[in-house]
């Protein structure tokens, strides 16, 4: 099932996620939306793209209902987001001498995530990595090129059985 993100006109970060019949507010990147994502440009990408796997914090929250694979986090689980690295773009283990993020956090942005199956099949250097969909801040600041939701937002998106989606141009 397909969902579809829409910028806001006249707002870089600000758009509406459509899922069956619901439409919710989501956040995106720092600098919009770009056919041409690059690593660190705080855009999120244009296109449609599959929706890989679920990760979530078994110790904060509680499983979601996904038709994806759904996978509790770990300590050790870091994502890499270095260009020179034959991981780049993937799932990794901790400790890695490579730049990467790491998914088991402070705060709650990601308790719960959606990898957006972009750039990784291959993964092209420098195209952008870690373009997932997460948990809004408490004060609904910018991603990073993510598509950020409410909780309630992104388990009722995963629970609906959404496994794809496209994200658009301004309308």
């Amino acid at each position: 099932m397909m969902i579809h993100v829409w910028p806001t006109v006249n707002s870089n970060m600000d758009a509406q996620l459509h899922c069956r019949h619901k439409s919710m507010s989501a956040i995106i990147g720092k600098n919009g939306v770009t056919h041409h994502k690059r690593e660190g440009d705080l855009c999120t990408p244009l296109g449609t793209f599959s929706l890989r796997q679920v990760f979530y914090r078994a110790d904060r929250v509680i499983k979601p209902q996904s038709a994806l694979p759904v996978i509790p986090l770990s300590l050790q689980d870091g994502w890499c987001d270095d260009p020179s690295s034959s991981s780049y773009n993937q799932h990794i283990q901790l400790p890695s001498s490579f730049r990467h993020e790491i998914l088991w956090r402070e705060d709650a942005v990601y308790d719960l995530i959606v990898v957006i199956g972009y750039n990784d099949s291959p993964a092209e250097p420098g195209k952008g990595s870690a373009i997932f969909m997460h948990l809004q801040r408490p004060n609904k600041t910018p991603t990073e090129g993510c598509v950020a939701l409410i909780e309630a937002d992104l388990r009722f998106v995963l629970a609906s059985g959404a496994t794809e989606i496209t994200i658009h141009p301004p309308r």
